[in-house]
């Protein structure tokens, strides 16, 4: 059988899974351990997939939050294991493409077996496999996809990163009294819930504060030139571009506004945070802003010693996704042991009775919504490093 054959059949028999899954009544797989998968992972012990961009556009993402959710399985294995057990991991490419990440998260039930997932980083992402894995009940944790409508998906899907109603909120809060900001434009991804969230949230809260949306422009994911939307900008009052995309876009976006003469600062999220951002940007984004979940300067001695142990295993420093994606996976380890069982509905209900879990970007406790109560920090970029300049409180 040729590779394409065999290629296809794979895709039209995890299709047919899929679609099987779908087709179960209301409330069905939400008590996983009755299977013959929860029979497995009972048996062989804890079984986690993780899927992320590994490749594509925001590939720094998923390679950093990969390489810490390996430590945190490698720190748990050396300490015996979860429950006795070894952890074992699957990571699979979702390439950063929706469709990639739904066939990825049914593969990792369908065929890895596993009984908990972490992913993903991108909000788009993490809604494409929340579905699947909510009903299949499955429990999930994105370490990074600060969209509301994640969690929302349902009782098996939480995350260990502030939201982005709050970190909008930060950001709008920043530049109206701290920055003395008047008028802010809006460039912001139309494919990206992510960023589309972000561009609202600030929005509202900028206005509410007396500040005016000088003009709003849009791009999508992948695109190269940005020259006509920032000349509408430049042609505006605007005093900030408020760009709450992610870091190779912002970074050309950057680029753009220097050649075409827009002398404003940049504002950001936490989408910005990644080595690349810099070598892309380069001195173009001296004096912008981004909200971020953690600043290394600020770090408790627990984060200090998790970023001393990265950089002496990986060569490099982690970004504040990967450390998320670290607490992600200690996280899913401390519930597990404390609901005594792999079994995804008692995992599910230890996940949503977290309170003052210490992680290596602070504290978590669980809200209502399976959300973290935790502070955002305000990052100002210099030479080629972003400083710590402040934390906010939820």
């Amino acid at each position: 059988m040729s590779l394409g054959r065999r290629w296809f059949c794979y895709a039209a028999a995890t299709l047919l899974l899929g679609s099987f899954a779908a087709c179960k009544k209301s409330g069905e797989g939400a008590a996983p351990a009755g299977s013959s998968a929860g029979a497995k992972t009972e048996a062989t012990g804890l079984v986690v997939g993780h899927y992320a961009s590994m490749t594509g556009s925001t590939a720094h993402f998923g390679q950093d939050t990969d390489k810490a959710v390996r430590m945190a399985v490698d720190e748990a294995n050396a300490n015996g294991g979860v429950l006795g057990k070894p952890v074992k991991l699957t990571t699979l490419d979702d390439r950063g493409d929706t469709a990639e990440a739904a066939s990825a998260v049914t593969r990792l039930i369908d065929v890895e077996h596993v009984n908990a997932l972490i992913g993903e980083v991108a909000s788009s992402l993490s809604l494409a496999g929340a579905r699947i894995a909510q009903r299949r009940g499955i429990p999930m944790i994105s370490p990074s996809s600060t969209n509301p409508k994640v969690t929302q998906v349902g009782d098996y899907i939480f995350r260990v990163c502030f939201i982005d109603p709050f970190q909008g909120k930060v950001m709008a809060t920043f530049a109206r009294n701290t920055l003395k900001l008047d008028q802010v434009a809006i460039l912001k991804d139309v494919k990206s819930d992510y960023s589309i969230g972000l561009a609202d949230t600030f929005k509202t809260a900028f206005v509410a504060l007396g500040g005016k949306i000088a003009v709003e422009q849009s791009y999508a994911a992948g695109d190269t030139d940005f020259s006509a939307q920032v000349t509408a900008v430049k042609a505006t009052k605007a005093q900030a571009l408020y760009v709450p995309g992610y870091y190779s876009e912002a970074g050309s976006i950057a680029r753009t506004a220097q050649r075409l003469g827009l002398k404003v600062p940049l504002l950001g999220g936490d989408g910005w945070d990644a080595p690349e951002l810099f070598s892309i940007g380069g001195d173009a984004l001296d004096g912008s802003y981004f909200s971020n979940h953690f600043a290394p300067d600020g770090a408790s001695p627990k984060g200090k010693a998790f970023m001393a142990a990265f950089k002496q295993k990986y060569g490099t420093d982690p970004t504040g996704l990967g450390m998320l994606g670290y607490d992600a996976a200690a996280l899913l380890f401390d519930a597990v042991k404390r609901a005594g069982t792999t079994n995804g509905a008692a995992v599910r209900d230890a996940l949503a009775q977290t309170k003052g879990f210490e992680g290596v970007t602070g504290k978590i406790t669980m809200d209502k919504d399976r959300n973290p109560e935790k502070a955002a920090v305000i990052l100002k970029i210099s030479g080629g490093k972003a400083e710590y300049v402040g934390t906010v409180e939820p």
